[in-house]
């Protein structure tokens, strides 16, 4: 555990021992009723402490909005999500993937699980690109995918990177985001025009 703050672990106990402190001083009240107290407040925390471990997801879970696009009309609009990104789903070789549109990222760059679900074989790619992120040098594959499909515009062959390290998502990049002959951020919406 690696990311532990030392100042919040010291607060915690030292909220922890205040609490637990404060049930023994009260036992002048009967054993029975500090127990009863002690759960009660045992129950709280806890709860607290899911809630705020969860949070992240399920802050998330209800969070991505729906992307829509036109017949014929080669639109797809992305509604911005509460995080502030724009979501859209792609259809890679015939598997729907979930991507966060990147314009500062260079490629269309896909997590090894999500190159895996592709139908490639991460494990026997060869990671000679590096790539630089915010958690530093990763190193990449080069590879081509047979077809990318959104929004009822389909491409073939199309350039992409696998990341060989850990990301938590894959993302659409200026590599296949300029493909899209219009891209038009409005009203809280990215609409993809061809």
């Amino acid at each position: 555990m690696p990311d532990i703050d030392i100042g919040r672990l010291f607060y915690l106990i030292l909220l922890v021992a205040m609490v637990a402190g404060w049930f023994f001083m009260q036992s002048r009240q009967g054993l029975n009723k500090t127990l009863q107290q002690v759960a009660v407040w045992a129950m709280i925390f806890i709860g607290v402490a899911a809630g705020y471990g969860l949070w992240g997801d399920i802050s998330r879970s209800g969070d991505i909005p729906r992307q829509s696009y036109q017949a014929g009309t080669g639109s797809v609009t992305l509604p911005r999500a509460r995080d502030g990104h724009y979501y859209l789903t792609a259809t890679i070789n015939g598997t729907p993937l979930r991507f966060v549109v990147d314009t500062g990222a260079t490629d269309m760059v896909l997590t090894r699980k999500d190159a895996k679900t592709a139908g490639l074989k991460p494990d026997d790619l060869k990671y000679l690109g590096r790539a630089s992120t915010a958690n530093g040098e990763v190193r990449t594959a080069y590879v081509r995918l047979a077809e990318v499909e959104l929004g009822g515009v389909r491409d073939t062959n199309v350039p992409a990177v696998v990341n060989g390290g850990e990301m938590r998502q894959s993302l659409l990049g200026m590599g296949y985001l300029q493909r899209w002959g219009r891209i038009e951020i409005t009203n809280g919406e990215l609409i993809l025009t061809r």
